[in-house]
């Protein structure tokens, strides 16, 4: 007798296995890592509770007011909330926009130019003037280099994949050349970057580094979870993603969507970039295009393209960033080792997002050589 194991799609989601696959899933990535850790000589609970330690602080460190680990994981978290939310939308309807990165690094770009530019070009601007041009800036600059990709799949059927993934590299070289070259500050001992933005384009901090970013990412959420739920736009971008064949059929206007989507999604994402530059690094460098419009792929399909599940997932994840950063200072051990944690946690929890949905089924069959002989009989 022969068997084979078959993956289906579940009829009904189980709440109680929605909650016990992912505790199931961080725990064997745990248990992996653990295994790793004690082959190198590192005590895995010391490592893990590092961890946690740097991302979140410990007990004593509230006691004294000390919230500068939690305030790290915040800041890490703002633009993986944001770009979250911006690939997340356009998942919905199954456009599959990979470029929320160059999204971002043209967002950046675009609120630079203003915070480096404007201030000479039109010195009599009230100051208050700036934020907002920089972050009206930034959300056309990502929605442009997000519709680029949506007219191309719109009208021409070009695989969008194919589209957003290159353009993030002519968006990141094209940002390189500027702070290697043309833009970039001549008192800056040779470092590349450009010189640092007014004071007055700086965006409010609220605590420690966290800025007002956040308050931005919060709000996108609340928006995004308003028109997803609330609006007959919404309606339709649910329905296009789950019966594309259908939402023809009812009249809506599936290539008009596309583009208006994408128009949202690079626009949350440029906004994202915008608030880096302007809370951040208050200049166009090196650090801006780190990957979080990558990293953002991952948050949505954790959170299962929920606008609130991505703000958890996005901090959580911020979290694993900033932990696996402090256990190589703490523990001594290499970059590589951190990454090997981070993505056996990331691949585990994937992993167990999919058998929430899907289950595996085994599939006895006759061997063949008694199927053989049963067809010939």
């Amino acid at each position: 007798m022969s068997f084979s194991l078959k993956l289906e799609k579940r009829l009904e989601e189980s709440r109680l296995i929605a909650f016990l696959v992912p505790v199931g899933s961080l725990l064997l990535a745990l248990v992996f890592g653990a295994v790793l850790l004690q082959a190198v000589g590192a005590n895995p609970w010391r490592t893990y509770s590092a961890m946690v330690e740097g991302a979140f602080g410990t007990p004593a460190q509230w006691a004294q007011g000390d919230f500068y680990a939690l305030t790290e994981t915040l800041v890490k978290a703002t633009p993986l909330m944001i770009c979250g939310l911006a690939v997340s939308i356009a998942f919905r309807m199954l456009f599959w926009n990979i470029g929320a990165e160059g999204q971002l690094v043209m967002g950046g770009f675009a609120a630079g130019a203003v915070a480096l530019w404007l201030p000479d070009m039109a010195p009599w601007l009230p100051r208050w003037v700036f934020l907002p041009l920089m972050a009206l800036a930034g959300i056309l600059a990502g929605a442009a280099w997000g519709i680029i990709p949506g007219l191309l799949k719109a009208y021409v059927r070009v695989n969008e994949i194919i589209t957003t993934l290159m353009l993030n590299y002519i968006a990141i070289l094209w940002l390189q050349h500027l702070y290697y070259g043309p833009w970039k500050d001549p008192k800056g001992f040779g470092f590349p970057g450009t010189a640092q933005f007014e004071p007055f384009t700086w965006l409010p901090r609220l605590f420690g580094r966290v800025h007002l970013g956040l308050v931005f990412a919060i709000l996108a959420a609340i928006f995004i979870w308003l028109v997803l739920s609330r609006t007959r736009w919404g309606y339709e971008i649910r329905l296009i993603g789950e019966n594309p064949v259908a939402a023809r059929y009812a009249g809506i206007n599936i290539a008009r969507n596309i583009v208006l989507v994408m128009f949202l999604s690079g626009g949350l994402a440029g906004l994202s970039g915008m608030a880096e530059v302007a809370g951040i690094s208050h200049r166009l460098q090196h650090g801006l295009a780190v990957g979080y419009g990558f990293t953002a792929i991952i948050v949505a399909w954790l959170a299962r393209l929920n606008p609130w599940g991505v703000v958890l997932v996005a901090f959580l994840l911020a979290a694993l960033l900033v932990g696996g950063d402090q256990i190589q200072i703490t523990m001594g051990l290499p970059a590589a080792m951190a990454s090997v944690l981070q993505g056996a946690i990331l691949f585990c929890m994937l992993g167990g997002n999919i058998l929430t949905r899907y289950r595996l089924r085994v599939v006895r069959g006759m061997p063949a050589k008694a199927a053989q002989a049963a067809q010939e009989g």
